[in-house]
């Protein structure tokens, strides 16, 4: 890969650096960070992975784990929130994957810290943060390019940026990312075919019937929108269903597990936590009421989201400040979700929306550029 050498390279320089490496769904972030990540350690290098999902660092730590104790291994791989009381310069390199999740605050409470990109600079000689601002999907999520411009500055550090263009997701179609995109009611229009295999079901069973078939390399997922809430009173029985629509249900992965993404996980469904940064063969992906067509255009809306995710926290005291304010916000944070979770497939993506109007839309646009 020409821009992992060029990282590469950059990283050997002695000089504090920051380098932002900015690219879409599929364009290879996290595949680029974790060789970094390999890499690097054998030269020596005192090095992590830095991720605030804690998904994406328990899935690529448990599938390295057996050549190298487990010990060596979790210390290569740390949430965001580490580096509040680290002394400057520390480690060789940090490098940050989905870093438009950052935040300004850490702790349970948002109360711990000053400020995670400021913290991870000045924690390490380079930084390196992988990001995609449209894949924002929490209310607190700070991570943008001028943010992370600003502390380099602040802290005397140089800045680099790479553009990643080449889509190895999604069947290597760009279409089919602008189609999303546009489909979501991101973009205005939409010109070319779609070179993908993205397909509307009629309800939720045959969706799952579908994806269940595709399963079989154990590979393809059910994910969903978090409109339904998380029973914790049965987080380990795969026959409750928290996701209820009609006669259909199914339950969330189990023990709202981070390891949702290699577990045996046909029979539940996973959210946008259990999945960003990663990637499958084949994805169904459930919309819910937070998603509707009406009047012609894409429209959302927070309340009909669960209160227990953890995307919208804080929404309701703006909401009351500012309604305005509260539902733009929202409208962001729920169409980016859905663009996370309508790129996970590699080979194909199925799609059910429990509004029958942006079912039946859905249906004729994919109809119409197919």
């Amino acid at each position: 890969m020409i821009i992992y050498d060029q990282i590469f390279s950059t990283i050997k320089k002695d000089i504090k650096n920051v380098i932002i490496v900015e690219g879409g769904p599929g364009t290879g972030k996290s595949v680029i960070a974790i060789n970094l990540l390999a890499n690097l350690t054998k030269q020596g290098k005192l090095c992590q992975y830095v991720s605030r999902n804690t998904a994406p660092r328990v899935i690529y730590s448990a599938k390295l784990k057996g050549t190298l104790n487990k010990t060596s291994i979790d210390n290569l791989f740390k949430t965001s929130s580490a580096y509040t009381e680290i002394e400057k310069d520390i480690f060789d390199v940090l490098i940050v994957d989905e870093a438009h999740c950052l935040t300004e605050k850490s702790g349970l409470f948002n109360n711990y810290g000053e400020n995670q990109i400021k913290e991870i600079i000045n924690s390490s000689n380079c930084s390196i943060f992988f990001i995609d601002e449209n894949q924002k999907v929490h209310l607190n999520d700070i991570g943008t390019k001028k943010e992370i411009k600003k502390w380099a500055n602040n802290l005397n550090a140089n800045v680099i940026e790479f553009y990643l263009e080449s889509q190895f997701r999604c069947n290597g179609s760009d279409n089919y990312l602008k189609f999303v995109d546009y489909l979501l009611g991101l973009k205005d229009n939409y010109k070319g075919k779609i070179n993908y295999d993205i397909n509307i079901c009629k309800n939720p069973q045959e969706l799952e019937k579908i994806i269940k078939n595709k399963n079989i390399n154990f590979n393809s997922r059910i994910i969903a929108g978090y409109c339904w809430n998380w029973d914790k009173n049965e987080i380990n029985n795969t026959d409750y269903h928290d996701i209820k629509i009609d006669d259909y249900g199914i339950s969330w992965n189990l023990g709202a597990k981070q390891t949702f993404a290699i577990d045996n996980s046909i029979n539940e469904a996973g959210c946008v936590h259990s999945v960003q940064g990663l990637e499958f063969d084949y994805v169904g992906v459930i919309i819910g009421k937070d998603l509707y067509y009406e009047d012609g255009k894409i429209c959302t809306n927070f309340q009909n989201h669960a209160s227990s995710d953890p995307s919208f926290k804080g929404i309701k005291k703006i909401y009351k400040e500012d309604k305005e304010r509260a539902n733009q916000i929202s409208d962001v944070i729920i169409k980016n979700t859905y663009r996370v979770l309508l790129t996970r497939g590699i080979k194909g993506c199925y799609v059910y929306c429990v509004d029958k109007n942006l079912n039946q839309y859905f249906k004729e646009q994919i109809e119409l550029y197919k």
